[in-house]
């Protein structure tokens, strides 16, 4: 061989030499491999619990009521630790933009994928992909198609027919039994939307059946747009008294509406949204009842959900959960529901900051 020759009578200390240096480099090696390998693990983030990425997905970013959802979530995250939260969502209302979403992240593999569906049918295949994929499906304030979609558990934020009957008996309270009304929904396709409207007309026709729902307008979550509808039902049909808004954004728009065309106090407003949207409206008389709930407590509730199910600890045939600061919330069968709806006045709206 070419090269360098060592003296014979060097071999042995160099031979000597190099079974010294040898274990501390092994040590060496081995505590920086296995260090970068501990810190890249899914190691618990409390004793053997995995760290978990959740794709958080709501039908439409950036409104008050969903961004309100992402700080729950992000309180959640907090105290429990181990958990990456990916909040991703379209800046429109369409189905197709979160399937899309969905369906790029399901080759990313993240450990649970939690949506709030614009359209159940149309989203169910996607979802279906994820499960088949091995990744845990979740829906939360409006649901998919549960058999189609696969998915596991829905995070209702209250059972439809609270809402719904919380929204006609207020309905009642302000305009009488015998008012024509009218409702502004979001899409035609919105699957809580078409929850509530059902148990809102079971509830005129069981209890208030002289109650009169002149028509339903879609304003697609956008506020300009529920002003402009709003606008048309009260010329189309000057005899209403009752508007119903049941959506965060459609709310504010029917009751601008009600004011601007000098009809606060003649015609009542009724719906779903934040304290913090309706908030100058509930102050001028406008708007006298804001019914929701907490969505800072449902986004919250989304991923403790989330843990329990990657944990085994949520599971079918479950009656309770423990969400943290909520308790032990309710689950039936495959719902998990935060709880009654809550009513936002003039006595207490300055209490909520969401």
């Amino acid at each position: 061989m070419n090269g360098i020759k060592v003296p014979h009578r060097l071999i042995k200390p160099c031979l000597a030499m190099l079974l010294i240096a040898m274990p501390a480099t092994l040590f060496i090696s081995y505590a920086l491999f296995g260090c970068t390998k501990a810190r890249g693990s899914k190691e618990g983030y409390s004793g053997s619990k995995r760290a978990i990425t959740v794709l958080m997905v709501p039908k439409i970013k950036g409104i008050d009521y969903f961004n309100a959802c992402e700080r729950g979530a992000k309180e959640a995250v907090k105290e429990l630790g181990g958990i990456k939260l990916i909040y991703e969502g379209p800046t429109e209302a369409r189905v197709e933009a979160q399937i899309q979403l969905i369906e790029t992240w399901t080759l990313r593999k993240p450990d649970v994928i939690a949506v709030s569906c614009n359209d159940p049918v149309a989203i169910s295949a996607s979802l279906k992909k994820a499960r088949q994929a091995g990744i845990r499906v979740l829906t939360w304030d409006a649901d998919a198609d549960a058999k189609r979609s696969r998915r596991e558990f829905f995070c209702n934020q209250a059972t439809f027919q609270d809402v719904g009957y919380s929204l006609v008996d207020e309905m009642v309270k302000q305009v009488g039994v015998n008012a024509q009304v009218a409702i502004v929904t979001s899409s035609l396709t919105a699957p809580n939307q078409n929850e509530w409207m059902k148990w809102m007309k079971r509830r005129m026709q069981a209890k208030y059946p002289k109650m009169k729902l002149v028509t339903i307008q879609p304003s697609e979550e956008d506020q300009q747009l529920a002003y402009q509808k709003t606008q048309e039902i009260i010329r189309a049909y000057p005899n209403v008294k009752g508007i119903f808004a049941i959506s965060s954004v459609a709310f504010p728009g029917a009751a601008q509406a009600v004011r601007d065309l000098g009809k606060s106090g003649k015609i009542a407003v009724v719906g779903l949204s934040t304290p913090n949207v309706m908030r100058p409206f509930v102050k001028d008389g406008t708007v006298k009842t804001v019914i929701l709930w907490n969505p800072v407590d449902l986004g919250y509730l989304v991923i403790y959900a989330a843990r329990a199910l990657v944990d085994g600890e949520l599971k079918p045939g479950m009656k309770k959960l423990k969400a943290g600061r909520l308790g032990e919330v309710e689950v039936r069968g495959d719902e998990i529901i935060l709880g009654p709806p809550m009513k936002f006045t003039r006595d207490n709206i300055d209490k909520f900051n969401f």
